[in-house]
């Protein structure tokens, strides 16, 4: 008796990893040097310097997804464009609300601290949630919605 093969199975599924970790990772280097930027040399407030990185961090992500980690599963129309941006809003209140949280609940008001709470921990809480999201809600594809059988 052999034991039963998953490497077809999970060979989809580490390339969907890899590819929305790599869209991620590009992504979060973009809302991070703007957020640092955005707070250090330009001065403007926690939350505003926030919005205006994820809005460059979430056209990063969904090019990058919709490029390279789902090009197969092509959505079409405004549709899945707005769910993803929905998805990416959910997670940013997540983000927020940890710097907020932070910033003003534990007066943790460095910069360093604003860069721990809301690039750092705001962000990894975010990734699940927009994981998710994005695999389920924005490119999904036939026999494979929210699943992990690729």
């Amino acid at each position: 008796m052999s034991a039963p093969q998953s490497a077809p199975r999970s060979a989809p599924r580490h390339r969907e990893v890899l590819g929305f970790a790599v869209a991620g990772l590009l992504a979060y280097a973009a809302d991070l040097a703007l957020f640092t930027y955005l707070r250090g040399p330009a001065a403007l407030g926690p939350l505003t310097a926030k919005t205006l990185s994820f809005v460059a961090g979430c056209t990063v992500a969904y090019a990058g997804n919709a490029l390279g980690t789902y090009r197969n599963t092509r959505p079409r129309g405004l549709r899945p464009y707005a769910v993803f941006v929905a998805v990416n809003i959910a997670g940013a209140v997540v983000q927020l609300l940890c710097l907020a949280v932070s910033h003003y609940g534990l007066n943790l008001t460095s910069q360093r601290a604003d860069t721990v709470s809301g690039a750092g921990i705001g962000m990894a809480l975010a990734t699940v949630l927009r994981f998710w999201g994005t695999r389920t809600l924005v490119f999904r594809s036939e026999g494979r919605v929210g699943s992990w059988t690729g």
